[in-house]
């Protein structure tokens, strides 16, 4: 027999209200048909955003420093997780196969949540997932990565005809290489940089992100990963 899941209708409004106490009881994920009690061994309620930064900082100076610690990646954790994921913080990131954000924050299993796509851009879709981290899993920042020598960036400058769904990420950027026309420095790293603000300012738009921030309960910053030293820097 199949088992019917109820159906919820909220606004936007209700569901921020609804889910800020429905994060620790789990009615609001039993509601989306979905098993996401909290890990135990992070309890996220405890951590504030600005220790939540600072723990993904200090992962990355682990990982820069080759001082990695490579936390939560056992097999009891494995199994720990399956049962429910609470992690403490969200990554947009670029799709680049040399960032891969568990390593680079020297975080694990169920430490992150994670959305990639080239030129770490904001769509409608990516903007909803982070939503759902932040509101319903309880994840305390959102951290907007770009990188080094980004490709996506690199092609959005040059302007060049692509083929398939290709420049719709790239239309995407544009916006940051107008706005750093004619400033000084190299033109890949001013178009990444203003590209990263660019997509904080389009998640501080939601409406549920922006409760979250209001009520202190969610901060978004950019970072700037550097390939050849492995760090991250702080974009504002």
């Amino acid at each position: 027999m199949s088992r019917q899941h109820p159906q919820i209708n909220l606004s936007r409004r209700s569901l921020f209200k609804f889910g800020a106490g429905a994060i620790s009881t789990g009615v609001l994920t039993a509601g989306l048909g979905s098993n996401l009690l909290a890990a135990e061994k992070k309890p996220v309620e405890d951590i504030t955003p600005d220790k939540a930064l600072q723990e993904l900082l200090d992962g990355n100076e682990r990982f820069a420093k080759r001082k990695r610690r490579n936390p939560d990646q056992s097999y009891s954790r494995l199994v720990e997780v399956a049962k429910g994921q609470k992690p403490f913080a969200s990554i947009l990131g670029c799709a680049d196969s040399r960032v891969p954000s568990e390593i680079v924050f020297d975080q694990g299993l169920g430490d992150l949540f994670v959305c990639r796509i080239a030129g770490n851009i904001a769509t409608t879709q990516q903007i909803g997932s982070l939503e759902f981290g932040s509101l319903v899993l309880g994840t305390k920042v959102i951290m907007v990565v770009g990188h080094e020598r980004c490709g996506a960036v690199q092609a959005a400058i040059k302007g060049d005809p692509v083929p398939g769904n290709i420049g719709s990420l790239l239309e995407a950027i544009k916006p940051s290489v107008e706005s750093s026309k004619g400033k000084s420095g190299d033109m890949v790293e001013n178009v990444c940089k203003a590209n990263i603000l660019a997509q904080i300012k389009k998640l501080k738009s939601s409406s549920v992100l922006s409760e979250l921030i209001k009520a202190e309960k969610l901060k978004i910053v950019g970072g700037y990963y550097d390939l050849d030293t492995g760090e991250i820097s702080i974009v504002s």
